[in-house]
């Protein structure tokens, strides 16, 4: 079966606040869908996070490369486009591309062999997994009534991320951690994302070392991005000495990015982004390398319906699966889909068990988001 066409969907008009410094509007360029169309009617549905004029440009180098290959061989074709793009890409918006592309790929593959992804990735070590309601840190006030929505939605695991934590001074986020541990009780899970890849962060290891105990008395089941993302030695020696666990990795992209990382130790929690680090065939790869190296896995999923169906496939195959990250609320992932995602009542995500990723895109949801999609054939 040959790959006959791509059709690209940037999304605007829903974009999530992503606590950047320089403001939000939901006409934010931050999420595009992908879709290869194969023969026979197949068609896969893939996630980028990354501005669909990105995507579009990266495309009209992918596509010669892509036009007429397998379009059920995901991981061999994908590996071509990161060989072959080697001098234009390797990392940033082409790697991001790719990912879309083989994220829809293994949908698509998923399809013809009438089997979910998790299977056909190695198979299937559970039916269920913990989500995460992923929201930005606030004011106390407005922090507190925001996590008694995420609460009363059924989320039993909240993080709380970026601005204004870290921004002022370490008593004020002392007071941001204990009115989110007196609203939510100790039964509720919390975690806590420093935002460290905002531009110019001023902290280092000493205030990620004081923060570290600061969130450990108050019970955090991790600390996220305390440190700019490039800071290898950093980490691992903020890793060493924090008595709760140290996050991070969102950013990296390709495989060979993540070595160091997890041969040096540099992270209790490593956080590949499927929708931006080479897709389920990259992920597989770094997953397999974490578990070799007794790293916990944790995918990060800033994310549309195609990527938390990703991330639920992915933790379906992988043996220590642990938690999925939910964007909440978030119209890319509760807009999209003929049927929602429904939380149990313990506060776990079905992981869905139809061919391919197991979410189908409603056609006239999407128009709200993209009227029209870029072409390629």
């Amino acid at each position: 079966m040959k790959i006959t066409g791509v059709d690209v969907y940037p999304l605007s008009g829903g974009t999530v606040d992503g606590g950047w410094p320089q403001g939000h509007e939901p006409e934010e360029d931050l999420h595009t869908l992908i879709f290869v169309m194969g023969q026979d009617g197949y068609v896969g549905s893939g996630s980028c996070f990354t501005s669909g004029s990105l995507v579009v440009g990266a495309m009209r180098l992918l596509w010669p490369l892509m036009r007429g290959e397998s379009a059920i061989e995901p991981e061999r074709v994908t590996e071509k486009l990161h060989q072959s793009t080697f001098w234009q890409g390797r990392g940033g918006a082409v790697t991001h591309a790719i990912s879309g592309i083989d994220i829809a790929l293994w949908d698509l593959f998923g399809k013809v062999c009438q089997q979910p992804v998790g299977r056909l990735l190695g198979g299937t070590y559970r039916q269920e997994i913990r989500p995460y309601g992923s929201i930005l840190f606030d004011e106390p006030k407005e922090l507190a009534a925001n996590l008694e929505s995420v609460v009363a939605r059924g989320f039993r695991s909240i993080k709380m991320g970026w601005r204004p934590f870290g921004r002022r001074d370490g008593k004020f986020d002392e007071l941001l951690v204990n009115t989110a541990r007196k609203t939510v009780g100790d039964d509720i899970e919390l975690m806590v994302d420093a935002g460290g890849s905002e531009q110019h962060w001023p902290h280092g290891t000493n205030w990620a070392r004081n923060t570290a105990e600061m969130l450990a008395d108050h019970n955090v089941t991790w600390f996220e991005e305390p440190l700019p993302p490039d800071d290898l030695l950093g980490y691992a020696e903020l890793t060493r000495v924090s008595r709760v666990p140290i996050a991070g990795g969102e950013v990296l992209t390709r495989r060979q990015a993540f070595q160091p990382w997890l041969e040096g130790r540099a992270v209790d929690i490593i956080q590949p982004d499927v929708t931006k680090n080479g897709g389920l065939s990259e992920f597989r790869r770094i997953a397999w390398m974490a578990q070799d190296h007794n790293v916990q896995l944790v995918p990060h999923g800033w994310n549309t319906a195609i990527g938390l169906a990703a991330d639920l496939q992915i933790s379906a195959f992988l043996p220590n699966a642990r938690y999925v990250e939910y964007l909440t609320p978030c119209r890319y992932i509760e807009e999209l889909t003929t049927e929602p995602f429904q939380l149990t009542a313990n506060g776990n995500l079905k992981i869905p068990e139809r061919p391919g990723l197991g979410v189908d895109i409603d056609a006239a949801k999407l128009k709200q988001f993209c009227p029209e999609p870029v072409e390629f054939r």
